[in-house]
């Protein structure tokens, strides 16, 4: 059994996740922006085998989710945090020696396992054994660390490719997981879920919702709301400056433009920090998938460098910094917290397989000859069927009865 943590020692973990995060983040998952290329020339591989290999570790981290899930219900956070740093650090030196594909895709397999283990939504499951009711606070500020990670991770690798090479840089990030996300990690006391914990939700309407198991038509629509906004949003992650670049932009005024990105993300989760207390995480999901909407509106009317491309890059940033807060307090509201671990995991299995499709898919989509306008079109329809599906599983459904 666990207890809320108080004040100061919830606060004191949150950071040491928050920095752990960070480098998780940034060396597992933005790393490959900065060094893929030098990596992909040293190693003689083509660009579709590297970033298939990454690819592959996105999927086996959404087909690895509900087993750690149900690894961290079980033994608590604590172990399963630090694991992951234990086989990140195992993924960097693997890949850092790495010679040829199938060297990468071993480097691949484990840093799949690694992410699954260390990166949100394990914290997430860690978060609600120990923060009690300051649950959603305490997802809201983690997420606050998390969003640095690429501003912080791709200067880094930059500066480490230019001094030392791509190998270089991926054992420094293996010494980062073993000599600072294990010790941060081990700060996370030991916890094991407590019977009878539920989540609070200031809307009424949603408190009633807490007793709805996670099946059903509620729990399907939310799985596909979360797994066509992963895809969404995942696309845009990779392919938005080559959208606004073939809007009219230069190479310069895109990447200009996508600099609004990582700064609206914080900035939103920053307001959603402060004003958690007034509206619940409901309605703000429901807030998140409509401003997805706007987004890629936004983006189909870019038309050179004009101020179209500043509000799509802005709304984009703003949905993507609510989602990733979403998805780890509005299951607790619909689902309750009991197994929380397991429906999160579970839920978290189709959003990672999408998310990793996502930017094969589009470009496929793009080379059979689908033209830009179209392909927007394409992921405004899927933003507006993830928020119908949004609304089915939250406002629109019947509460059902355990």
């Amino acid at each position: 059994m666990t207890h809320a943590l108080g004040n100061r020692r919830l606060a004191v973990v949150i950071s040491a996740l928050g920095c752990a995060q960070i480098i998780s983040w940034g060396s597992l998952y933005y790393s490959i922006a900065v060094l893929g290329e030098s990596m992909r020339r040293e190693l003689g591989v083509s660009s579709s085998l590297l970033f298939g290999a990454f690819t592959f570790s996105l999927l086996v981290s959404g087909l690895a989710a509900p087993s750690i899930g149900r690894a961290i219900d079980a033994r608590g956070g604590r172990p399963v945090l630090c694991a992951g740093s234990v086989i990140a650090c195992i993924a960097m030196l693997v890949m850092a020696a790495a010679q040829g594909p199938v060297s990468l895709l071993v480097a691949s397999l484990l840093s799949g396992i690694a992410m699954s283990a260390c990166l949100y939504e394990a914290a997430f499951i860690t978060l609600n054994q120990i923060a009690g009711e300051r649950y959603r606070t305490a997802v809201t500020a983690l997420t606050l660390f998390g969003g640095l990670a690429s501003t912080a991770f791709w200067p880094l690798s930059q500066t480490l490719l230019d001094l030392a090479g791509w190998r270089q840089a991926l054992l420094t990030y293996a010494a980062l997981q073993l000599l600072v996300c294990l010790p941060l990690h081990l700060l996370v006391p030991r916890a094991f879920p407590r019977e009878g914990v539920v989540a609070k939700s200031a809307a009424p309407a949603a408190q009633a919702q807490q007793v709805a198991p996670a099946s059903g038509s509620r729990y399907n629509y939310l799985v596909l709301a979360f797994a066509l906004s992963s895809f969404v949003l995942a696309v845009l992650s990779v392919h938005i400056i080559g959208l606004l670049k073939d809007a009219g932009l230069s190479p310069g005024q895109a990447v200009l433009v996508a600099t609004m990105i990582g700064p609206m993300q914080v900035l939103v989760r920053v307001l959603e920090f402060v004003f958690a207390r007034h509206v619940g995480p409901v309605g703000v999901g429901a807030v998140s998938f409509g401003i997805m909407v706007l987004a890629m509106l936004a983006l189909y009317f870019v038309n050179g460098y004009s101020a179209w491309a500043f509000v799509a890059a802005g709304l984009y940033g703003f949905s993507n910094g609510i989602m990733t807060i979403i998805r780890g307090t509005v299951p607790a509201v619909l689902f309750g917290r009991e197994a929380y671990g397991a429906l999160l995991g579970r839920l978290a299995r189709p959003s990672f397989i999408s998310r990793a499709m996502a930017p094969f898919a589009f470009s496929a989509t793009l080379a059979a000859g689908l033209t830009r306008d179209g392909a927007i079109l394409l992921l405004a329809a899927c933003s507006v069927l993830a928020g119908f599906a949004y609304l089915r599983a939250t406002f629109f459904a019947a509460p059902a009865r355990p």
